[in-house]
């Protein structure tokens, strides 16, 4: 099986709130790591990191946190295994990553975002 890692990063992050690309670089690294860790005994997650040089990752953006903060609420009514990382001390949903699947178990999830550019 196929196995990919969706990452969704808040573009707002970047456009209006001016933060640095190295902090949003940052916060979808936290999310990927904590995700990963978090499930690491789960079979996917397992699979995924058994062979590090083809794991496949998608990084997303979502525009505003009202449509990430709405996309975690879906995940989660939904039992897809995700991350939500909330930047502390500020308290702030800046990023989700989803533990690896099969890309068919998680696309009707995040087909809607586009590719963060």
């Amino acid at each position: 099986m196929s196995l990919v890692q969706y990452v969704i990063l808040r573009k707002d992050l970047q456009t209006v709130l001016n933060w640095p690309l190295g902090a949003l670089f940052a916060q979808a690294c936290h999310a990927s790591t904590a995700v990963l860790h978090l499930y690491k005994d789960d079979p996917n997650t397992v699979e995924y990191l058994a062979n590090l040089d083809s794991m496949h990752k998608v990084v997303l953006q979502a525009p505003d946190m009202e449509s990430i903060t709405a996309l975690a609420q879906k995940l989660t009514e939904n039992k897809i295994d995700h991350k939500m990382w909330i930047e502390m001390p500020e308290n702030i949903p800046t990023c989700i990553a989803i533990k690896p699947y099969s890309k068919n178990d998680v696309k009707g999830f995040v087909q809607k975002f586009k590719l963060y550019s």
